[in-house]
Parts: structure tokens; C-alpha cells; sequence
């Protein structure tokens, strides 16, 4: 099993909730709001405007569990979905040794 996480713009949420919930590979998701810097130039006016005066902008965070032979396909997706991430949202995989219900 793995950990898909990304970090991408909060006006994308909406699409990309939509795009994951058609997804047959991803039984479910969490969204978490977060602030984040980094290297790529912000695209956005405002947004660019309160990372240079602030140092950082929001940004929503998913976590996704799946199958480890479900992450290349489920990353394709979403890259190609056309949702607005522009080339701007950033992703992790991790190893996840166990997860289940409480």
C-alpha cells in the first residue's frame, strides 16, 4: 500500500474532489488546509502578491491510500484531468506499512 499525498492550489479543491470521486481506484480521501512556499512562480495576482509580502499562500492538502499498482495510474489522472493545477501542485509517495478502520 501506498500514500499518495499532494499539495495543491485551494481553487482546485472542488475539481479534484469531483475527479477523485470518479476514480474507482480511490476508495476515499481527506482534504486538509495548509500554507505552503516554494520555488515555482505564483501564476495567480493576489496570490502571488501575498506570497511575496507574507511568504506563503494557501493550499489544500490530499492524502490518498492505494494500491500500490493503482499510484502511476491515479497520478495520470489527475495530471491530465485538466482541474487547473497547472503544473504548480507538487506530490509525494510514501510507503503506508498498514491502515484499516477504527
Amino acid at each position: 500500500m501506498k500514500i499518495l499525498t499532494l499539495i495543491v492550489h485551494t481553487n482546485v479543491q472542488q475539481e479534484l474532489s469531483d475527479l477523485l470521486r470518479s476514480l474507482k481506484q480511490v476508495s476515499g480521501f481527506t482534504f486538509t488546509h495548509v500554507e505552503g512556499h516554494g520555488a515555482e512562480i505564483e501564476k495567480e495576482g493576489f496570490l502571488a502578491a501575498h506570497d511575496a509580502a507574507v511568504g506563503f499562500v494557501p493550499r489544500i492538502r490530499t492524502d490518498l491510500f492505494l494500491q500500490d499498482a493503482d499510484v502511476d495510474g491515479v497520478l495520470e489522472k489527475i495530471s491530465t484531468a485538466g482541474i487547473g493545477t497547472g503544473g504548480q501542485g507538487f506530490y509525494w509517495v510514501t510507503p503506508a506499512e498498514k491502515g484499516g478502520r477504527l
